[in-house]
């Protein structure tokens, strides 16, 4: 079984094509993960590959941040349910790319930095669950780990894995090159 087949779909994409190890998705216009902060509108359509995350594990995803459509994005979704969820990774956002998280508990919030010299790297994305609290760090090709979210996760049963939205545009292809899980961090520092 590879490992892309051990994951289930939510929201299926319109195609999805394994090759090499890789997986490219190909999301549907207007599939979003949001809860009604600012925008009034609530979006549980985003394309997300999830299986079980237990405390005191990380799961990392990584993918080529090649994107240019308006909120074009891909990365990490921990769900717990459509109301209590964080989603991590690259978004094109203002003109550029932007290294993004999304905390939701009810209501959602959002946090940018741009790294427009990401384009067209290979981005991972890491989430470390444990002691209540999620930890996410975000790196492109062999980089340094950059903190990018700290945020409280209860011990409701959650589920993790690779996922791809694309609200405003037709078509994106994200093309995934790995999924991997392992023991949560030893620090946050």
């Amino acid at each position: 079984m590879s490992t892309w087949e051990r994951g289930e779909w939510l929201n299926p994409p319109a195609a999805v094509e394994e090759a090499g190890g890789e997986l490219r998705v190909t999301s549907v216009r207007g599939s979003d993960f949001w809860q009604r902060t600012s925008y009034g509108f609530s979006r549980d359509s985003g394309h997300a590959l999830l299986r079980r995350f237990a405390q005191d594990s990380a799961v990392e995803v990584s993918f080529v941040a090649d994107f240019s459509g308006v909120f074009e994005q891909a990365g990490v979704l921990v769900r717990v349910d459509e109301h209590t969820w964080v989603k991590a990774g690259v978004e094109f956002s203002d003109g550029a790319l932007q290294l993004s998280a999304v905390v939701t508990h009810g209501l959602s919030d959002w946090s940018t930095a741009p790294v427009p010299d990401w384009q067209g790297r290979k981005v991972t994305v890491r989430a470390s669950w444990s002691g209540g609290a999620l930890t996410v760090r975000a790196r492109v090709d062999d980089e340094q780990w950059r903190l990018v979210r700290l945020a409280p996760l209860s011990d409701a049963p959650a589920s993790a894995g690779p996922y791809c939205c694309s609200p405003d545009t037709d078509s994106l292809v994200v093309r995934f090159t790995d999924w991997r899980e392992d023991g949560a961090d030893a620090a946050l520092h």
